[in-house]
């Protein structure tokens, strides 16, 4: 028997998404001056294939297209493009998209805990017997 619903498990995934993404654009705005420094970025996809427990595999239709899969790495789901380059010292850093980035998992998360808050206010109205 489940305590919570299904809801409650597929936003716990959904934060830990936002933190795992929170820490790839730490680790990214931190070595913004690092030469050679390759910027990370988490996908969806691995962190969806991770929780599902399958594996998708997406049909590219042209060869031009890019590959679907990644270098493996500590995080799961976290990439890194290795031939990107943005500055001369080697580092593909882009400052402006990292704080764009950054801004928009910030509301992400925030409406990810405003949702569970509510799931728990709800459980917490039926447990008080509607008072």
């Amino acid at each position: 028997m489940k305590l919570f619903s299904n809801t409650v498990s597929t936003l716990e995934h959904a934060l830990n998404y936002s933190s795992a993404k929170q820490k790839v654009i730490s680790q990214n705005i931190a070595n913004v001056d690092t030469p050679n420094y390759k910027a990370k970025d988490v996908s969806f996809k691995a962190v969806f294939q991770d929780v599902m427990g399958k594996s998708f595999q997406a049909n590219r239709s042209d060869a031009r297209h890019y590959e679907f899969s990644s270098k493996a790495s500590r995080l799961p789901g976290v990439v890194t493009y290795p031939n990107v380059n943005y500055n001369q010292n080697g580092n593909s850093v882009d400052l402006d998209k990292e704080m764009a980035d950054l801004a928009t998992n910030q509301i992400y998360y925030n409406a990810l805990t405003e949702r569970i808050n509510g799931k728990f206010n709800s459980l917490q109205t039926v447990i008080r017997g509607g008072k």
